[in-house]
């Protein structure tokens, strides 16, 4: 932990990769691990593209049921932790891979959502955004104005990074000498490459997981074992004294 807050300390510009992790001690479940909602709808079939345009309506009934767990959901002392360092000055940007709004409603500023965002839908006929509030969720498969169908604005599997987020994460990794990765397991591809292209390029990285990934061996330089919120909020406490 001494090491981990003095590298942040005198890194020049620090960035943070979130996961599921993160947000999971707000409540929202993870696709990996045992989560009740994962364990009854398999994510490769209710969160794919081809099956979101095949079948909208079976598809809407668990992004209906998320959706219930995500207007509850809360931001924890790991979303304030981060909000806090990137007041101090310390973190510059973080790029979450998750579509919950946590880290905006913690007070994070500088926030990529690299897979989008829960609280807007999009037409997939006209491209229309709209605001979750705009949207009558009591209708099961809600459409556009253009009767076009309507889907978060989350990417799906087998749908590409919106470009803008993608462009913004690259000069983000680029700038970095230092990198945190919390609350990911980091197999999900692209944004599963931006650590090993920050190492790439000289930053340090700083991993907290509940417990070992892939990047851990590979390039991590110091890995905090636990959950994010402990971690974090004591990673703040050491910034602060």
């Amino acid at each position: 932990m001494e090491q981990a807050a003095r590298l942040i300390r005198f890194s020049k510009y620090t960035i943070a990769l979130t996961g599921a992790g993160i947000s999971a001690e707000s409540g929202i479940p993870t696709f990996r691990g045992h989560q009740g909602l994962w364990e009854r709808y398999d994510p490769m079939e209710y969160a794919s593209i081809g099956s979101f345009i095949e079948d909208p309506e079976k598809v809407w009934k668990a992004l209906y049921e998320l959706d219930e767990i995500m207007q509850k959901a809360r931001p924890n002392p790991a979303h304030f932790a981060l909000a806090e360092l990137e007041k101090m000055g310390y973190l510059k940007a973080i790029i979450t891979q998750n579509v919950d709004g946590l880290h905006q409603a913690a007070g994070s500023k500088n926030v990529i959502e690299f897979h989008g965002s829960a609280k807007r839908l999009i037409c997939l006929n006209c491209g229309r955004v709209y605001q979750r509030e705009e949207i009558d969720t009591s209708v099961l498969v809600p459409r556009c104005k253009c009767n076009g169908l309507l889907k978060p604005d989350v990417v799906f599997f087998g749908e590409p990074i919106p470009e803008k987020a993608m462009e913004l994460a690259n000069q983000e990794v680029d700038a970095c000498d230092l990198m945190l990765v919390i609350g990911t397991s980091a197999e999900v591809v692209p944004a599963s490459i931006l650590p090993w292209e920050a190492k790439r390029s000289g930053a340090k990285i700083i991993e907290v997981n509940l417990s070992p990934t892939n990047l851990t061996d590979e390039i991590t330089d110091i890995f905090l074992q636990g959950p994010a919120t402990k971690v974090l909020t004591s990673l703040l406490k050491k910034m602060t004294v």
